[in-house]
């Protein structure tokens, strides 16, 4: 598990700075403004319209294939994903004509901040964008299907066609016509099940025209995605409340929001994807064979795990958040306002970076032993907190005040899902795991104090750039030897690992 999790980690690490790289060429061209607004509206409402399914088709299948595939055989097992695919596409295709009808009434419904040209602008992108519906129904199912076949690598790679071919249409879109940035994500997202297909045909899928409503398998694996599907739905509201919130906002506070969020999400995506990636399946295995003392140390060492990488990188993000800002989008038309109201977000956004990553390892945890129920309940509960925390912290804070309700609402969900398992596997080695993330977070603090005063030292002989990357470099050394002296377990299992290595040789 833990070489396949660090092959995953650096194949999205790659992935995450080609995506920001795709970032850094959006604000440059269109900085924080009212067409990167509407641009962004436009991708964030299929994405909430369909992701919450994909999210939940995506988690049922794992299981039900791999039950076909151990009763029946892997000709049903591949019958059964067709049979899939067939559906979600007749699916889609009734929303995608859907929405080309009431894409006024969608784009108002997201951003009801929106008038005039920005509206109008905002409209034609969508309808552009929700064409792409399609292609990520197929993506959600075809890219566990590559995972169950021992495919990491390949789903881990996605992103690179999608993120080169959304730049090259950026770049030509701010040259020609703004409506080619729409264009470009949709043969981008086109481009992703195109590196998939080959890979998959080698896996021997062949895909069958069969369309069968009424399949056990359909039905049973439908059971299993219902809860799921609600309670990343009500995920995705939030995301809902707070564009529309951020829509009424100044000008470019949806961008802003956005960049944001791309860099607290390069984190999510790095460290917590592909721990949560390896680990569902791993804990799902355990579940069915009645494993539960390997079910919970998997799930502890990977709380560990997740802290031990997130903990010192969200204490850096709020320390220098304008700087990180300033470092990778402060240039062309991404000006000032953009870069504080950005590291603004970033701030508050990074207070719960953690507890999201916790959130996920907590929630897989319940989908393994089948109790979907719990998370859909405990979600509900967060989005009512946020929605609580929005209209009163954003009257203070402003933007900072949407970041902050989304953190704080996290952690609130977090704690109530540590609470549910415990109660419903047992303990979770709980004093162990509080002792290692007390040592996790005195190494990130001290990490944090030096990091600070070594910037404030150097930026007065070397520019602010120079100064935040050499600090970054130091301060990755002061936690690495701090994490080993403080002898945290993880730690302490990696470096007693790469002593027996090099004895050996």
């Amino acid at each position: 598990m833990k070489k396949t999790a660090i092959l995953i980690m650096c194949l999205t690490m790659l992935s995450k700075v080609f995506g920001f790289g795709r970032d850094m060429v959006l604000s440059f061209y269109y900085g924080a403004t009212s067409v990167s607004d509407a641009y962004l509206i436009s991708m964030t409402i299929p994405s909430v319209i369909f992701s919450f399914v994909g999210a939940g088709i995506s988690t049922g299948y794992i299981p039900m294939y791999s039950k076909i595939k151990n009763d029946e055989g892997e000709e049903n097992a591949h019958i059964f994903t067709s049979n899939l695919v067939n559906i979600l596409l007749v699916m889609c295709i009734g929303v995608t004509i859907l929405g080309m009808i009431f894409t006024s009434n969608l784009v108002s419904m997201f951003a009801s901040g929106f008038e005039g040209e920005t509206l109008d602008l905002a409209i034609k992108f969508t309808r552009i964008s929700l064409i792409g519906i399609n292609i990520t129904a197929i993506l959600y199912v075809f890219t566990p299907f590559l995972q169950l076949n021992g495919n990491y690598a390949i789903p881990a790679l996605i992103g690179f066609p999608l993120n080169l071919i959304t730049v090259i249409f950026i770049v030509i879109s701010g040259k020609t016509n703004v409506l080619l940035l729409a264009v470009g994500t949709l043969i981008a997202t086109i481009s992703q099940l195109g590196l998939l297909i080959p890979f998959i045909k080698k896996k021997k899928y062949k895909h069958s025209l069969s369309l069968n409503l009424k399949d056990k398998h359909i039905k049973m694996m439908l059971l299993i995605s219902i809860p799921i599907i609600l309670g990343t739905s009500v995920n995705d509201l939030n995301v809902l409340i707070d564009r529309t919130i951020a829509s009424s906002l100044e000008v470019g506070s949806i961008s802003a929001l956005n960049y944001a969020g791309k860099l607290n999400g390069f984190v999510r995506g790095i460290f917590v994807v592909s721990i949560t990636t390896v680990l569902y399946p791993t804990i799902s295995k355990m579940a069915a064979e009645g494993n539960m003392v390997g079910l919970k140390k998997n799930v502890s060492q990977s709380i560990v795990g997740i802290s031990l990488l997130v903990i010192p990188v969200s204490v850096g993000a709020m320390i220098f958040a304008e700087p990180i800002v300033s470092l990778l989008f402060g240039r062309g038309a991404f000006d000032d306002n953009a870069v504080k109201m950005t590291s603004t977000a970033l701030f508050y956004y990074s207070v719960g970076m953690l507890w999201t990553g916790l959130r996920d390892v907590l929630s897989k945890a319940f989908y393994s032993i089948q109790d979907t129920k719990t998370p859909v309940i405990n979600a509900t509960i967060g989005v009512v907190v946020n929605i609580i925390l929005l209209l009163s912290l954003t009257r203070y804070l402003g933007i900072g005040g949407l970041a902050l309700a989304t953190s704080l609402s996290s952690l609130v969900t977090t704690i109530l899902l540590y609470i549910s398992l415990r109660k419903k596997i047992g303990s979770l080695d709980t004093m162990s795991t509080f002792k290692s993330l007390v040592k996790i977070a005195f190494a990130s603090l001290g990490m944090a104090v030096i990091s600070l005063l070594l910037y404030k030292r150097l930026s007065t002989s070397i520019s602010s750039s120079m100064s935040l990357i050499s600090v970054i470099i130091v301060g990755a050394v002061i936690y690495s030897i701090l994490i080993i002296i403080l002898k945290i377990d993880g730690v302490a299992n990696i470096v007693h690992s790469l002593r027996k290595k090099i004895k050996l040789r």
